[in-house]
């Protein structure tokens, strides 16, 4: 079966609140703990390029759910990134 357009629509912008505010607590627990030492490095660099990625993919392909759901994920992610070098620093 396949869904009608603005339903798949629908469901895109469902999947980008879901995963984009799954990293809210993250970042409040960084920013409340001062501490990101458990987060890796590494991890949250592939990251957050990779979610670069799909926002500049979404970009080209001018869909708004992907472009809203990208730009907000990364930006939650490299506020992490720059919690966790500078709580990370100070140790």
């Amino acid at each position: 079966m396949i869904l009608h357009l603005p339903l798949l629509t629908l469901a895109g912008y469902l999947a980008g609140v879901l995963t984009t505010l799954s990293f809210v607590p993250q970042l409040v627990r960084v920013w409340r703990l001062r501490s990101a030492r458990d987060i890796s490095l590494t991890m949250f660099l592939a990251f957050s390029l990779g979610v670069f990625l799909w926002l500049v993919y979404g970009i080209s392909l001018h869909s708004i759910p992907m472009i809203l759901a990208n730009g907000t994920t990364l930006a939650l992610s490299v506020a992490i990134l720059i919690l966790k070098l500078r709580f990370d620093h100070r140790r």
